[in-house]
């Protein structure tokens, strides 16, 4: 998939990867649940249709997701948003700081920063960010970003 910076009234095109369900790419959360809903969770594992509590809560996930696929779809194409993988280097921040101009960086998957962008030039080239997933970037450069991550 392809997405893009936006940059004004102009769109310099980006190679943006999708990103596939795997192992490796996972985030946690927590989540807190009644004790009858737990209790259920757990007998589902005893009786062997999961193999454990997050397996059963994965698999719920994924079926919410998919009924709504195409409410997500839309979403996505309205709010223009790159789906998938941004990763950011100096050159690129670079590029776009020699152009005048700045980034809003709108994505659902993840974004990173390369870990040797330094703050100034995170500042200088990137106007706003707004991620819905995560973001990585070092922490000085999170910190020069803060005022402009929504």
């Amino acid at each position: 998939m392809v997405g893009g910076w936006f940059v004004g009234p102009q769109e310099v095109r980006v190679s943006v990867v999708e990103l596939k369900n795997r192992g490796g790419d996972t985030e946690k959360m927590t989540i807190n649940l009644g004790v009858v809903d737990l209790g259920q969770i757990d007998l589902l594992v005893q009786e062997g249709f999961y193999s454990n509590r997050s397996d059963l809560i994965r698999t719920a996930i994924r079926n919410q997701l998919a009924s709504h696929a195409d409410t997500v779809k839309q979403t996505v194409a309205r709010r223009t948003l790159a789906v998938g993988l941004q990763h950011y280097g100096v050159a690129d921040l670079k590029r776009i700081q020699a152009s005048g101009q700045t980034l809003h960086i709108r994505a659902l998957g993840l974004v990173r920063i390369a870990t040797d962008v330094s703050p100034t030039l995170a500042r200088a080239a990137i106007e706003s960010v707004s991620v819905l997933g995560a973001f990585q970037c070092s922490e000085v450069v999170r910190k020069a970003l803060a005022d402009r991550i929504s």
